[in-house]
């Protein structure tokens, strides 16, 4: 696995388990010469036509943003035409089988989230302002104040 990320979260990064850790202030991911069978932009930072060349035929782009004039719906019909080459746009499942596999990997260790900050729901304005600088690492959490046993 390839991550992308900036210096100082390189050792983070490689701590979650990338075998390769490219930072995108010093080069540009788009220009590896490896190919992959997915690439995923988990931040919405790039975009289909950016990673194409990275991906091998049959291979997935998956972003977490709508991209550019919200491209990425309308390239998930067209990007087979790309050597096949596809665009996913998750759309998050909430049942209860994947709500048991999420649980047991939280509870084997094999989850690590990475939490940046914790707000109480009262600073829910100063933790979205917060995201929106763009400088977080991993999650920001809203704290609802309910204590459990």
């Amino acid at each position: 696995m390839t991550a992308v990320c900036n210096t100082d979260s390189m050792e983070l990064v490689r701590g979650l388990g990338a075998d390769k850790v490219i930072d995108y202030t010093a080069a540009d991911f788009t220009k590896d010469e490896q190919t992959y069978d997915v690439v995923l932009d988990s931040v919405g930072k790039s975009t289909f036509s950016q990673c194409k060349r990275l991906l091998k035929p049959g291979g997935i782009y998956i972003s977490s943003e709508l991209g550019p004039l919200a491209q990425n719906p309308f390239l998930a019909l067209v990007a087979p035409f790309h050597r096949g080459k596809k665009v996913m746009f998750p759309i998050p499942k909430h049942d209860q089988e994947m709500i048991s596999y999420l649980k047991a990997l939280m509870e084997s260790g094999k989850f690590r989230p990475v939490v940046d900050r914790t707000y109480p729901l009262d600073q829910v304005v100063e933790a979205y302002r917060y995201v929106e600088t763009g400088q977080k690492t991993g999650n920001v959490v809203i704290s609802l104040g309910i204590r459990t046993t």
